[in-house]
């Protein structure tokens, strides 16, 4: 039996024994969908990557979702993440690799977005905080306050080497209702009382965890500064065999940490501070909203997602901040719960992609085809089958012709002027070593080369922080 048609016989097998979405959970109608989207979150307590760190709303949510082990941002930055996200688009077919991008103008009007479609599909389409194309009536039938990273730290509080006043800390006595993410989960609590009578759609972008690190004080109370130890992913010294590339990638970015880092250990402890105040905070607000869809009529038709556009690195690598193709600006914690808790508590260890969530529910609503030109897979296979063999790496860009993959062993990472890094995360999860220069690996990194975009779109602008 050939190839070509033992590929066909599987296929057809997964289609004779894969139910229709609704027959999973005894539902005819659509489903509805529920994303929550943090900003600026790693896995500090989603993986367990910072001992202590307070979590308890997203762990309930983990025991009763299919969690994804290796989820990868398509670009180290928020806006190009989340325009791969919302379009299905890998940043190095888009050109929306950096913050600041014209991501849903002219340049990337051909790509429809998910709210589009589900808007389009005739779901009703609400958006509370950081969500995308917010002036767009093809995409939202209603977007509630949106806000933005306030409140700010007075000057008193800003830390050295920020350059603006969005890298501070300090403990809020104000009300809850300060923070944008406060307002806008109460808008969607309300929301997901009522809902309507069409299946709906509902986004709730949270600002936090993202600096600055402020949050109400009962939550910087939760934790004693003078306890916090570096990052289990720090070492000293650590850069010492990386290639140029990554080098110039830190200088230029290295203000703070040099600034407030490894030099400044007070510092330190209250950028870890602030930033385990501020992950507890946003933990909170995401149990309400969770909350409040259990507790609604649509608790049991309710898919729901929950992403982060990108990890942070706080001393890993000797940096602070985003913007690297190294695990930490890279791994983002992720979540699907189906309704009936199909799955519930698994864990998913193949890597996938922020390019894979719309597709994903374009699958299991009914949506047909996410793009005619997309890029990212349906995950459904792995939702309902979480040890099915997943074949892609995970692909990240950061600008034109630099790349970065992990197959879920393996991280490869190329720069434009050649240089390379290889990483073996099972031995060594940190990235402490870099294998590119060893005879042995040339075979591992010849299987990632492959993966390298042949084309890379024109960068449609921004800024790369």
């Amino acid at each position: 039996m050939n190839a070509v048609v033992k590929a066909v016989l599987r296929v057809c097998l997964l289609l004779v024994l894969a139910p229709g979405a609704s027959s999973l959970w005894g539902a005819d109608e659509p489903p509805n969908v529920l994303l929550i989207i943090a900003d600026d979150l790693n896995g500090y307590g989603f993986f367990d990557g910072y001992p202590g760190t307070l979590t308890p709303a997203l762990d309930a949510l983990k025991a009763s979702s299919v969690v994804f082990e290796h989820a990868y941002a398509a670009a180290p930055l928020g806006e190009a993440s989340r325009a791969a996200f919302f379009s299905g688009i890998y940043p190095h077919r888009s050109g929306a690799y950096r913050n600041g991008a014209d991501s849903w103008g002219e340049a990337f009007s051909v790509f429809e977005s998910m709210p589009e479609r589900f808007h389009r599909d005739g779901y009703t389409t609400f958006g509370a905080g950081r969500v995308p194309e917010i002036d767009n009536p093809q995409a939202w039938d209603q977007v509630v306050f949106s806000g933005g990273y306030e409140p700010f730290p007075g000057q008193g509080d800003l830390l050295a080497g920020g350059g603006d006043r969005s890298w501070g800390v300090k403990p809020w006595f104000g009300p809850d209702s300060d923070f944008p993410d406060t307002v806008n989960a109460d808008a969607l609590i309300e929301f997901l009382q009522h809902g309507g009578e069409k299946p709906f759609f509902a986004v709730y972008g949270l600002w936090r965890p993202h600096p600055p690190f402020t949050a109400p004080r009962r939550f910087f109370d939760r934790y004693a500064p003078d306890t916090l130890e570096p990052p289990p992913g720090y070492r000293e010294g650590d850069v010492y065999d990386i290639p140029d590339g990554a080098r110039r990638l830190l200088t230029a970015r290295g203000s703070r940490w040099l600034r407030s880092g490894k030099f400044h250990p007070d510092k330190w402890r209250r950028v870890l501070h602030g930033y385990l105040a501020a992950t507890s905070f946003a933990d909170w607000n995401i149990g309400r909203v969770l909350a409040a869809l259990d507790e609604s009529p649509h608790a049991a038709n309710t898919i729901v997602v929950f992403w982060s556009d990108n990890g942070l690195h706080l001393g890993e690598k000797n940096h602070f901040g985003k913007a690297t193709p190294w695990e930490p600006a890279l791994r983002t914690p992720a979540a699907i719960r189906l309704p009936g808790n199909v799955n519930n508590g698994r864990v998913v260890q193949q890597p996938v992609s922020a390019v894979d969530f719309y597709p994903t529910l374009a699958d299991y609503c009914g949506l047909g085809p996410a793009n005619p030109l997309r890029d990212g897979l349906s995950l459904r296979p792995l939702l309902e089958r979480p040890d099915t063999r997943w074949r892609r790496p995970a692909i990240s860009t950061f600008g034109v012709d630099r790349f970065s993959a992990n197959d879920g062993r393996y991280r490869y990472i190329r720069y434009a002027d050649g240089g390379q890094e290889l990483y073996d995360l099972r031995s060594d999860p940190h990235e402490f070593i870099n294998l590119a220069e060893k005879p042995d690996s040339r075979y591992i990194i010849g299987k990632f080369r492959q993966w390298i975009p042949q084309r890379y779109a024109p960068d449609l602008g921004g800024r790369d922080g």
